[in-house]
């Protein structure tokens, strides 16, 4: 592997026999290689939950920049009982 930079990590040991676990069960062929594992998963992770909160703020400055008018929370309590009634009484409509 060129140009790899060895580090001394701490860890506790429940995580250390983890690794060992996983090593002796040949799924990995190495405690390196389960650390890089774990790094790339972790890297991985990371970029999903930036490009996740992106999609949020992205959304939520559209819904800023929405220039039809705010509904109020009783509107809206109103409009989804009303969808409800609406839908209960297409359900009773339906079983008949």
């Amino acid at each position: 592997m060129p140009n790899a930079e060895k580090v001394s990590v701490t860890m506790t040991p429940e995580m250390m026999q983890a690794i060992r676990e996983s090593v002796e069960s040949g799924e990995f062929a190495s405690t390196s290689e389960a650390m890089r594992d774990a790094v790339r998963v972790w890297r991985r992770e990371r970029l999903e939950f930036a490009e996740r909160l992106e999609a949020v703020r992205a959304r939520v400055q559209r819904s800023m920049n929405d220039p039809r008018p705010s509904v109020s929370a009783d509107d809206a309590d109103g409009a989804m009982a009303r969808f409800m009634k609406a839908e209960q009484e297409a359900a009773k409509r339906a079983a008949r």
